[in-house]
């Protein structure tokens, strides 16, 4: 006998009540403890980018992969979220405009990556939104000065360029 059947629309009311008290009780600490601006869309939180901090976007598994490589060089990456099959990497605010000047500057500027930059205007999905979760939480300090994107441009390029044959029609 399925829950749904013991306790009918109660039991539906009650998880649907949690599960919104849950996303305000995360919306109140991004906002109130990051000092990160929140959007509601539905049963998701989206925090908006250029707002503190911009957001550098790879496949998942570029992303996983740049976090060994950076955690072993001894770089702090700052908060880092997986949502979607994407990892989404926190940065310096201005990154996503300055990101064609930053990728000339390391040699990247004519690879075919799978890189994409979030800046103003745009949002990222945030945990408890279904799909997203924190691979690096944000700390006190990461969450109020994000890494320079020059300290994880290369190894994320690097990274996202190793996987172009697989992302062939893709686009």
């Amino acid at each position: 006998m399925s829950t749904d059947s013991v306790f009918g629309d109660s039991w539906l009311r009650v998880q649907r009540r949690r599960a919104r008290a849950i996303r305000c009780e995360a919306a109140a600490e991004y906002t109130a403890r990051w000092g990160w601006a929140v959007e509601h869309d539905g049963p998701s939180i989206r925090l908006l980018t250029g707002h503190g901090f911009d957001v550098l976007d790879v496949p998942e598994p570029a992303g996983c992969e740049s976090l060994v490589r950076l955690e072993r060089m001894g770089v702090r990456p700052g908060p880092v979220l997986a949502a979607h099959g994407r990892a989404l990497f926190f940065v310096a605010p201005d990154t996503a405009s300055r990101l064609p000047e930053l990728l000339y500057r390391t040699g990247w500027d004519d690879a075919d990556l799978d890189l994409l930059p979030h800046g103003p205007g745009s949002s990222v999905p945030a945990p408890p939104s279904p799909g997203a979760r924190w691979l690096r939480p944000p700390t006190a300090e990461s969450a109020i000065r994000p890494p320079d994107p020059k300290l994880l441009l290369g190894t994320l390029a690097y990274a996202s360029h190793r996987g172009v044959p697989e992302l062939i029609g893709r686009h």
